[in-house]
């Protein structure tokens, strides 16, 4: 990436649908190896409309150049009845094009998303990763997340 200036982080349009659509793909391959309970292909893991016109969420893109690269969402979710606070902000879509990894994108993203929880005065942060998944463990570490409950399976 030549200049931060060329890099752009704005709220999703519905015109951006189809690179959303071809990132969620890109997504679901990325983990597959993560995850030997995932279906067949096709398969979907998000309402990513749904998330550019909910009120309670945000989907956000960076653009550089005039071509969105990176994605993330973040959504106010309600906590099980037995945790407090009794909301948190659930984080997801995390998806940085390949040629763009490992330029900070991920994490402007993610300051931006947590700067709209803190303006929804919710401060509980939450995500989900794959144990596996190395390089995402140690870039959301970076950015002060910490790991809970780890579900494990058999």
């Amino acid at each position: 990436m030549s200049q931060s200036k060329d890099l752009i982080l704005r709220e999703a349009i519905l015109n951006d649908l189809p690179v959303l659509k071809a990132f969620e793909q890109a997504l679901i391959r990325y983990e597959r190896p993560f995850a030997s309970n995932l279906r067949a292909d096709p398969i979907s893991y998000y309402d990513i409309q749904g998330f550019i016109e909910h009120p309670n969420a945000l989907l956000y893109v960076a653009e550089f150049k005039g071509e969105v690269v990176g994605s993330g969402y973040a959504q106010i979710q309600n906590s099980v009845a037995y945790k407090k606070p009794e909301q948190f902000v659930y984080l997801g879509f995390m998806y940085v094009h390949p040629e763009y990894r490992g330029k900070g994108i991920n994490g402007k993203l993610i300051q931006k998303l947590v700067e709209w929880a803190k303006d929804k005065k919710i401060h509980e942060i939450q995500l989900d990763v794959y144990a596996e998944n190395k390089s995402a463990l140690v870039a959301y570490k970076k950015l002060g997340f910490k790991p809970d409950l780890l579900k494990m399976r058999l």
